[in-house]
């Protein structure tokens, strides 16, 4: 009984006190300053019940750590300079810092670079074609891990791959390139006899024979994506054949340095190269990676992300033209524009046929498209390419 007393009173004087803090709030409307009350209403909003407990925030949630593996140096142009650049719109849309290692060979060693980076890392990008097996291979072992792999074709449940259809851009420097030549003999310098160069030497010769249906391209292979040696003998070859244009899908500016030495026109690949030879070049495909580096990481942090084969277009904005060179005249620029504008609207389908291989077979017949797995599986040259496909 004592304590139940003892309660009893402290509760009239509760009651007490609590009357005259009311009295006197009730007797200053104006008291309190403007900017609480609303800064107050968002609380009030969200406390549901005057008697709930008041909201609590999230923490928010922690960033993935993400790696590149490089084939190439960074540098200032080509194909690993643009998945750089890639890197650094992500990390500055994301606020995310990411490593990268550059120079990495398609050998085994790719596979412990990779390994390593998965010890550490929740997404890692392995940028060029050779490292597809080695990438799958650590996928198997770090199933926390996302692996996202550009150029290949195999996919595992925490593995997915990237490209675009540059083969689009293709198509157009050919157009321009068929207007350019004065010979109707163009040069092509090749990386490596694989399904992503040929689709591109292809889509090349179409676009050129587009405007120009007497061109024929020489094909040169030099097995390497950066060797500015190599690569500059390969041009030199070519142009002493007669070839008056060029194009290179290689990370060198060396085709069209050499091209520029002859006084011919010549693109690169990968990235503007206009800097190295701004009367001479032509234009080129151009990757724009950035834009899907940020949705891949943004999708893993919101947890939807899932294994795919993602192909993106010039419609996307992946795939890019790189700007005319200063020689180029106006009339080719409009007409290089107006067949752009086709492909993005889906109106031009660069793979439509009839198309005949260089050995004289049918391979699109008219009216038929190829599908983006035939293109991505193209083992054969189109009529008018001169050379053959190593085995």
């Amino acid at each position: 009984m004592k304590k139940r007393g003892q309660g009893f009173t402290v509760s009239l004087m509760l009651m007490f006190l609590l009357a005259v803090v009311l009295a006197g709030c009730g007797g200053n409307n104006n008291a309190a300053p403007s900017n609480t009350a609303a800064t107050e209403a968002p609380a009030a909003a969200n406390a549901g019940t005057a008697t709930e407990a008041p909201a609590t925030t999230e923490p928010a949630a922690e960033k993935p750590t993400v790696a590149f593996v490089y084939i190439g140096p960074p540098g200032d142009g080509g194909y690993t300079y643009q998945h750089d650049q890639g890197r650094l719109y992500m990390e500055k849309e994301l606020g995310i810092k990411a490593d990268f290692v550059e120079n990495v060979p398609e050998s085994a060693d790719a596979e412990r670079v990779i390994t390593e980076l998965a010890q550490s890392h929740d997404i890692v990008f392995t940028t060029s074609f050779g490292y597809m097996d080695f990438t799958l291979n650590v996928a198997g072992k770090f199933p926390n891990v996302k692996f996202l792999h550009a150029s290949g074709y195999k996919t595992a449940e925490n593995m997915g791959t990237y490209f675009g259809k540059n083969y689009q851009a293709s198509y157009l420097t050919g157009i321009a390139a068929g207007k350019m030549t004065t010979k109707n003999h163009l040069g092509y310098v090749g990386a490596f006899p694989i399904s992503e160069v040929i689709y591109n030497l292809n889509a090349f010769t179409l676009g050129a024979q587009s405007v120009n249906p007497d061109i024929k391209v020489d094909v040169v292979w030099t097995n390497t994506w950066y060797d500015p040696a190599t690569e500059r003998q390969a041009a030199i070859s070519l142009l002493d054949k007669g070839a008056d244009v060029l194009l290179a899908y290689q990370d060198s500016p060396a085709t069209l340095q050499a091209a520029a030495e002859r006084g011919a026109y010549a693109g690169g690949n990968d990235s503007d190269m206009s800097k190295y030879a701004p009367d001479n070049y032509l234009t080129n495909p151009v990757w724009n990676w950035g834009p899907y580096y940020v949705k891949a990481v943004q999708s893993v942090m919101d947890g939807t992300w899932k294994s795919e084969q993602y192909s993106g277009d010039m419609a996307d904005g992946m795939v890019e033209l790189a700007p005319f060179g200063n020689k180029v005249p106006d009339d080719v620029k409009a007409l290089v524009e107006e067949a752009k504008a086709k492909i993005i609207s889906g109106e031009l389908d660069v793979f439509t046929g009839p198309i005949s291989d260089n050995q004289g077979n049918v391979k699109v017949q008219e009216g038929q498209k190829l599908t983006l797995e035939e293109v991505l599986g193209m083992n054969w040259l189109v009529k008018g390419v001169e050379g053959t496909i190593p085995q």
